[in-house]
């Protein structure tokens, strides 16, 4: 069996599962996140811990459990502590602002560009060239900060343009005459 889904989940207070026999679904402090199963993994919930087994023997239904118990870990994780991607801003003149559930970015071009937030994600700009993206679905979070790094991704030559907070860009050298 998958070494991850070997690894129980030990429900933090607050968080509990629902298990139906097609979905599993996660409440705590901060919302609600459910998630649809296939007939390749059971799961139990004893006491406030959830382990997940193979259905069978196949490779799918291994591998399967493994996956499951990662998305069910990081639903429970979403639900009590939520999930955050920091993003910074590289190159003179650009600038972020939060307003409601809308991103403006000014980034260079004649234009400025403005990001609307989906459900469940929200953004702060602690200051102009910091971006913080928070919801409790990180997959949900993880491909917004994606899309805004998107925009203008970091050039190789000067290092300007969207990157995450801990990104390391390897400049390039110019050209020599």
């Amino acid at each position: 069996m998958s070494r991850v889904g070997k690894m129980p989940i030990a429900l933090p207070k607050g968080a509990e599962a629902t298990i139906n026999v097609d979905q599993i679904t996660v409440k705590g402090p901060l919302g609600t996140l459910s998630q649809p199963l296939t007939g390749l993994v059971n799961i139990k919930n004893d006491n406030g811990t959830l382990t997940f087994e193979a259905a069978n023997e196949s490779r799918e239904a291994n591998a399967m459990s493994g996956t499951v118990r990662a998305l069910v870990n990081n639903m429970v994780n979403g639900v009590t502590k939520g999930f955050e991607k920091k993003l910074t801003l590289v190159g003179v003149g650009f600038r972020a602002q939060a307003q409601g559930d809308k991103l403006n970015l000014s980034l260079g071009f004649s234009h400025p560009v403005v990001h609307q937030m989906p459900a469940g994600v929200k953004c702060e700009t602690p200051s102009q060239t910091e971006i913080l993206i928070k919801g409790i679905d990180r997959q949900r979070v993880g491909q917004v900060a994606a899309e805004v790094r998107a925009y203008r991704s970091p050039e190789p030559y000067k290092g300007k343009g969207v990157r995450y907070a801990d990104e390391v860009v390897i400049l390039k050298e110019t050209k020599k005459k």
